[in-house]
């Protein structure tokens, strides 16, 4: 029986400038990075915060993250919100209340921000 998702992948042009990115502003840690005997793979880094995973996959060729997302919970929307913006991370998708999928959600809000490869990054809280 599967028990959760243990990681999420997504392609960057920009190995450095992306771990320094997820690092930087949210929060999110490097502790494993290897090579891959494929031609178009250079590396591959993986990045955790708490229990989620987040695999980088450089690739030697131009690639896009079109479509692709992730969604981060937040403890302080505002705070974190305001961190982004402050920052200069570009904004999808402009903070909004949400419908509450469980009680817990009531009065959330989402926003979605665009990570370095056009990657987009929503969080919730």
């Amino acid at each position: 029986m599967f028990k959760r998702i243990d990681h999420v992948a997504f392609t960057v042009k920009d190995r450095a400038k992306s771990i320094h990115f997820y690092e930087e502003y949210l929060d999110f840690k490097k502790y494993y990075e290897h090579d891959v005997p494929a031609p178009t793979v250079e590396k591959i880094v993986y990045l955790k915060l708490g229990d989620t995973i987040l695999e980088m996959v450089h690739l030697n060729t131009d690639s896009t993250n079109q479509e692709f997302h992730f969604c981060l919970e937040s403890d302080n929307f505002d705070e974190d919100y305001t961190r982004l913006i402050d920052a200069g991370v570009p904004v999808d998708t402009e903070p909004h209340i949400v419908e509450a999928r469980e009680a817990k959600e009531e009065g959330w809000r989402r926003v979605v921000f665009v990570g370095p490869d056009g990657e987009l990054i929503e969080f919730r809280g």
